[in-house]
């Protein structure tokens, strides 16, 4: 009786396939597979995070597993964070005075980035847009003008943790409706400023260690003017963002304080930077980096980005790009704004066609210049952590889907961060 079975020949066959094809899948064990390990030579990668992220028993639009899986993505690829909303004055101080202070989610935020080991990063101090109207209210009656004037645009996202006005207070000096009541004077509405940059970056000194000091100051479009209008610019005139500055530096001096704005790729507005930035230069201003929020669209390509990134280092400062996404919905692709109200209309419809690819060969150019630039691009933050929670949900902005998943834009990231794409200059 022959009691030889052929399987016994097939058995080491099989298995050496099997290995094989394991190993296929495998990613080799000096290829970095998390954003933060594979640019760990170049900056640091970010997220703009909600309070669902940092503060237990919070939540918003998310179940607790999908605030559970949203954490566990945020820890392994991200070692930066940025407050998406917390931080902004309608919400971490909604009330005058010195009890009119919310602290709790901030606090939180701070609390869970030191534990996670993770760079901090405050947004925003002086902004035209979600200020309770408090802040500029006062006994003096308004110029004439003002009674017509249009209400200002709200230029950044309330983002995924928007409270309603009610918690903030009736009504805002900024995107939410123009206040034109009363206004206070210039010297009070600079030591309300004061107080407010004191206590906030005061309390903080030492754990967040940059700051978007201004945000959005400059006029859109074609105007001539410089700056754009607002309340601070109306009621103290254009040194408030110097003042801006310097009280900040006072609060922390080791802090490192940001001018931010949106659509700096738009050659124009790239110049009224310039203009502004050196002004605050040749004022001794303490101004230490640029933040550049890049919310663009799947049309970037890396030639634009490398040109703007180019100007902006003429400067001489650390380039910070602040709220990175990339717009794949087929309504906006010709906007660089960060208009709430425009992008909800921008972003509503279907995706461009081949909408994973175009993200995805958008992202590399992108990723291209900043490492291209990285001697002076210091830090990259995505403006939410994956699609669901993105102010621009509908475009389906970033690198992981509503799910956690990774898309084809975070390989092809990847592959630029590991030198697979060589032609970056």
């Amino acid at each position: 009786m022959n009691n030889f079975n052929s399987n016994h020949l097939l058995r080491p066959v099989l298995l050496a396939a099997a290995l094989f094809a394991i190993n296929l899948n495998a990613p080799a064990a000096d290829v970095p597979v998390t954003l933060k390990d594979a640019f760990k030579e170049h900056f640091p990668i970010g997220a703009a995070v909600n309070r669902s992220m940092v503060r237990e028993g919070a939540a918003f639009r998310r179940s607790p597993d999908q605030i559970g899986k949203d954490i566990g993505l945020l820890k392994q690829q991200f070692n930066q964070i940025t407050a998406e909303n917390d931080m902004k004055w309608q919400l971490i101080h909604p009330r005058e005075g010195g009890q009119g202070y919310d602290l709790g989610p901030a606090d939180a935020f701070v609390s869970f980035g030191l534990n996670n080991k993770m760079y901090l990063v405050g947004h925003t101090l002086v902004w035209h847009s979600q200020t309770p109207n408090w802040v500029f209210a006062g006994t003096n009656p308004p110029p004439a003008s003002a009674a017509n004037a249009a209400p200002a645009a709200n230029t950044n996202a309330p983002g995924t943790n928007q409270t309603g006005r009610g918690r903030a207070g009736p009504g805002f000096g900024g995107g939410f409706g123009r206040y034109n009541g009363p206004r206070a004077s210039r010297e009070e509405l600079l030591q309300r400023m004061s107080n407010h940059i004191h206590t906030v970056v005061g309390r903080y000194k030492g754990k967040v260690k940059a700051w978007d000091v201004v945000n959005e100051a400059i006029a859109d479009g074609n105007a001539t003017n410089v700056l754009r209008s607002s309340l601070w610019l109306e009621i103290i005139g254009p040194d408030y963002i110097g003042k801006a500055f310097q009280y900040a530096h006072e609060a922390d001096p080791d802090a490192i304080l940001r001018y931010n704005d949106y659509g700096l790729e738009n050659p124009v507005k790239r110049q009224k930077l310039i203009t502004l930035i050196k002004s605050l230069q040749e004022q001794k201003v303490p101004v230490h980096a640029i933040g550049s929020q890049a919310h663009v669209n799947v049309s970037m390509t890396f030639e634009t980005m490398d040109r703007a990134l180019t100007e902006m280092e003429s400067l001489g400062l650390p380039i910070h790009i602040t709220e990175l996404d990339v717009n794949s919905a087929a309504g906006g692709q010709r906007n660089l704004g960060a208009d709430i109200a425009n992008n909800a209309a921008t972003t509503q419809g279907d995706l461009v066609s081949d909408a994973d690819k175009k993200l995805a060969d958008a992202y590399a150019g992108i990723f291209r210049a900043f490492v291209k630039h990285r001697a002076s691009v210091k830090m990259v933050t995505f403006w939410g952590v994956n699609d669901a929670v993105s102010w621009r949900a509908q475009g389906r902005p970033l690198l992981f889907d509503g799910n956690d998943k990774p898309k084809p834009a975070f390989d092809a990231v990847i592959r630029v961060a590991t030198g697979e794409q060589t032609n970056a200059r």
